[in-house]
This record gives C-alpha cells, sequence and structure tokens, in this order.
C-alpha cells in the first residue's frame, strides 16, 4: 500500500483506482482492484514540479507512519520515494537525508546485528556502500576514521548474510586517494586510516581487500572477486552504480531493524505530471524489499 494523500494520487492518476485505507490487512484486501492508499491528507494543493515546504509536515509524518507499521510488524517491510530536501530543510528538518532519519526513528530498538545505518547502492552484481554520505566533498576526508570504517565494513558483512544470503561475504574497500595514495606521496589516510581499518576488519573474521585504486574496482572481472564494495564518499558509489544501470539501482539502508529500499534516483521535478516518468527503479526497490524481508522471515 501506499502511505500518502489519496486525493493528490488519484489526481494525478486519473486512469488508475485509488481507494482510501485504513490498515495493511484492509490494503491486502483491494489490492487487486485498487491501489490502496493509506491516507495522510497533505494541508494544501499539490502543483507538479513545485516542492512547498507548507508540505513538510505531512511527508515526515508519512515516513513516521510507515516506519511505526514496519516496527510493529504489521508491514514487512518500506520503500520510500525520493524527497526534495530543500523544502523539508526550509521547514526545519534537522537531518542530512531520508537514512539519518529513518536511523533516528529506529535508535530506540534493540537489535542482534550491528547498527547503522549504512548505505548500499545495488545495480547488477554491484553492491556499494558508503563510509560518509551526505555531505561536501570537501568535508569527507575529515570525516574518515578508523572506527567509521570498520563500523560500516562489520554492518556491510553482517547485512550481506543476513538480507543477501552470502555465507561468508567478501569486501574490498576503496582507496580515497589516486594510486591508493601511491605510498603516501598523494595522501596518507590509506597508511594511516583505511589500512588499519581493514587490518580490523580482517581480526574480525571478514574476508575484506584492500584499500585498492577506486579507479580498478568496478570493471566486469574486478566485480567477481568481491559482494559488495566499501567505498570512502558518495560519488565514489553512486557515479559506478548508475553507469552500470542508471534506470535500476536501488538504494537499501543496512544496519536498521526494519527493511528499508528506495530508488536510487532524486525527485525529478522537471518531468513530474508530464507522464514520461520511468518506474524501473521504484520496481526494482519493491522486489529488492520484498526479498530481503522474506530471508528475514526465513
Amino acid at each position: 500500500m501506499v502511505v500518502g494523500d489519496a486525493r493528490a494520487l488519484s489526481a494525478a492518476n486519473p486512469e488508475v483506482s485509488v481507494r482510501a485505507v485504513g490498515t495493511p490487512a484492509e490494503a491486502c484486501a483491494v489490492f487487486a482492484d485498487a491501489l490502496p492508499v493509506l491516507d495522510i491528507p497533505l494541508t494544501s494543493p499539490v502543483i507538479a514540479g513545485q516542492p512547498d515546504s507548507a508540505h513538510a509536515g505531512q511527508i515526515l509524518r508519512c515516513i513516521e507512519t510507515a516506519v511505526d507499521l514496519a516496527l510493529s510488524g504489521a508491514v514487512s517491510g518500506i520503500v520510500t520515494a525520493p524527497i526534495a530536501k530543500a523544502p523539508l530543510y526550509a521547514a526545519g528538518f534537522r537531518f542530512p537525508g531520508h537514512t539519518e532519519f529513518l536511523a533516528d526513528l529506529t535508535a530506540a530498538v534493540p537489535q542482534a546485528s550491528t547498527r547503522g545505518p549504512v548505505m548500499m547502492l545495488a545495480a547488477g552484481d554491484l553492491r556499494a556502500t558508503l563510509v560518509t554520505i551526505h555531505m561536501a566533498l570537501r568535508d569527507a576526508p575529515a570525516a574518515l576514521t578508523r572506527e567509521a570504517i570498520v563500523q560500516a565494513g562489520q554492518v556491510t558483512a553482517e547485512a550481506l548474510r543476513r538480507d543477501f544470503g552470502l555465507e561468508r561475504p567478501r569486501l574490498a574497500v576503496a582507496a580515497l586517494n589516486p594510486h591508493a595514495g601511491e605510498g603516501g606521496a598523494l595522501g596518507r589516510e590509506e597508511i594511516e586510516i583505511i589500512g588499519p581499518a581493514v587490518a580490523d576488519l580482517r581480526n574480525l573474521g571478514i574476508a575484506v581487500s584492500g584499500p585498492a585504486p577506486s579507479d580498478t574496482l568496478f570493471h566486469a572481472e574486478a566485480r567477481t572477486r568481491f559482494d559488495a564494495v566499501l567505498c570512502m564518499y558518495h560519488d565514489q558509489a553512486l557515479i559506478p552504480v548508475k553507469m552500470l544501470d542508471f534506470w535500476g539501482g536501488v538504494n537499501v539502508t543496512l544496519g536498521l531493524p526494519i527493511v528499508r529500499t528506495s530508488p536510487d534516483h532524486g525527485t525529478g521535478f522537471d518531468i513530474a505530471g508530464r507522464g514520461i516518468a520511468r518506474a524501473d527503479s521504484l520496481i526494482a526497490a519493491i522486489r529488492l524489499a520484498e526479498q530481503i524481508a522474506a530471508r528475514r522471515a526465513a
């Protein structure tokens, strides 16, 4: 089911039957005939392609409602649509993005695995996870710590076992600097931070290699040597993922007590309301959420 404004969805998709529901059970009953929507009405009309901070409260309530349903076990997982961050920031939203907000909403829930959040992008046979996420590139090197890399590596390895069914996952770790620092001539992060973190992960029993220059990690033959690559900053992961499958990539949040996936693209305001948006990534996100939920249930 969709958590959102039933009237806005119906107006945007007049050829689709939309029906407001009150519970997930009711959604299952009507799904064969209509798109079930747990209705959270917006306070003002929607204009396609024009974000409005007046909607921020309802947007956040939709996310909070979906998380509550997942935490209660009423639903098996959530698939979040892209959010426009600037209107939320204008309304006082204090998180860098979806991932950090979801982590806060689930922080009080105990879990057996290492706590995230860790952002993973998946496309084809490539899974890439991030140590630093939504920050300026100039700030990423200072945010890299041995502890953060080990944490992200642990979360990734545990998720590959639990959520992707890999009994002994293999991790590759990307270097930060060109040529992996060229022995310190192009930067010392590999020597002082990343390399020691790789050693720590290996001591924890995780099959890990690196740090390796990122320009050698993403071609087809290299991808056969690992199950996920741990990247140091945002675009180091997202560029190869989107080059591999621009339309079908999926964002997965690892290390949460709930299942969460999302399309790997943004809001696309330039094409909103024109009927030309592609649903590939959303469909892939729904399928992956179902697969992960099934593995956790088993």
